[in-house]
């Protein structure tokens, strides 16, 4: 009698029956989500994943790694369980397509979010040139560096495999642009050694009709036209040349925006001294800024000061000269 019993519940329960069973209890599951998953079997270019549906779901080869790699087997191992990322919603034969790519990708955004906010310096090896600068990599993202963002005489395909100090300039998941700079990181780590008011002696690498570039140590400063002298001057080019070795005063360190300030304006004995003789000015130049420094001290406290420092037109800013910036997910080839 039981056996009877027993096999006309067989023959009752169907296939049917069977699949709603399976529904009842099956997860549902959506691109975006991220669930755990065991490796069970690997292919030549992917491997299949038990993440608990009715069906093995598979992640290709190249959504293993943030990084490139050749095989599956440089990330996962067999009955290996991890976390997954949902690409894909079923296939045809009822399979999803998973991604650790994605969620290396998510937490490598997080990461990067978190050094700009703590103003970090970071290192990097150049991988990479292009016409706009150089290419490198943060936590496993691309990061570009603009041509006018790198502090070195060396031409820039000389640069690839050579590590940099950066610091963060754009960080924006959403379009896929990371900008960084080896310019203010240098400039950082200068600014962290420079006072206002000091005395340096610097080359000029670069003359432009607002001011003249000075190199002061492997770092770049403005001296603005309007603080080369009292005396009016049409074009910088009137009192310099590229290469001329000058004394200048540091006026102002904008760590923020990396630029460093100079002044030969306040090292002048008399008005006019760096037009008609600017040894003047060198010889003179400590003591003038021994002045120059009492005065600040005298502002800081509160007392009438004769000095009043002019404030320097805006200089157009490196990164609004780069046209187009490379996607941090982009590959290159």
């Amino acid at each position: 009698m039981t056996n009877q019993n027993t096999l006309a519940m067989d023959v009752g329960f169907t296939h049917e029956d069977f699949a709603a069973l399976l529904d009842k209890y099956d997860y549902h599951f959506s691109p975006g989500d991220v669930v755990a998953g065991t490796v069970f079997s690997l292919e030549p270019r992917g491997a299949l994943i038990d993440i608990g549906a009715k069906t093995a779901a598979y992640i290709p080869i190249q959504e293993m790694s943030i990084n490139r790699i050749d095989a599956p087997e440089e990330v996962l191992q067999s009955n290996e369980t991890r976390e997954f990322f949902i690409l894909a919603d079923e296939n045809e034969d009822g399979q999803l397509t998973l991604s650790i790519r994605r969620i290396e990708y998510m937490r490598a955004w997080e990461r990067v979010r978190q050094l700009q906010a703590e103003d970090a310096t970071v290192r990097s090896l150049v991988f990479a040139t292009n016409r706009g600068g150089a290419l490198v990599r943060i936590e496993g993202l691309r990061g570009f560096i603009p041509g006018s963002h790198i502090s070195t005489r060396k031409p820039k395909e000389d640069l690839v495999g050579e590590e940099l100090p950066l610091k963060f300039l754009e960080v924006d998941e959403e379009r896929n642009r990371l900008v960084l700079s080896h310019r203010r990181a240098l400039v950082e780590r200068k600014m962290n050694r420079l006072e206002v008011g000091e005395v340096v002696i610097g080359t000029v690498r670069g003359i432009k009709p607002y001011g003249a570039f000075i190199d002061i140590g492997g770092v770049s400063g403005l001296l603005h036209i309007s603080e080369i002298s009292h005396d009016h001057i049409d074009t910088p080019h009137s009192v310099f040349n590229v290469n001329d070795e000058v004394k200048v005063m540091i006026i102002d360190l904008d760590a923020e925006r990396g630029r460093i300030s100079l002044s030969t304006k306040q090292l002048e004995p008399e008005p006019g001294d760096m037009v008609k003789n600017p040894q003047v000015v060198y010889d003179k130049a400590e003591e003038m800024a021994a002045k120059y420094r009492e005065n600040m001290k005298q502002q800081q406290q509160g007392a009438p000061a004769a000095l009043e420092l002019p404030v320097a037109e805006e200089v157009p800013v490196a990164l609004e000269e780069v046209e187009e910036i490379p996607d941090a997910t982009e590959e290159v080839e």
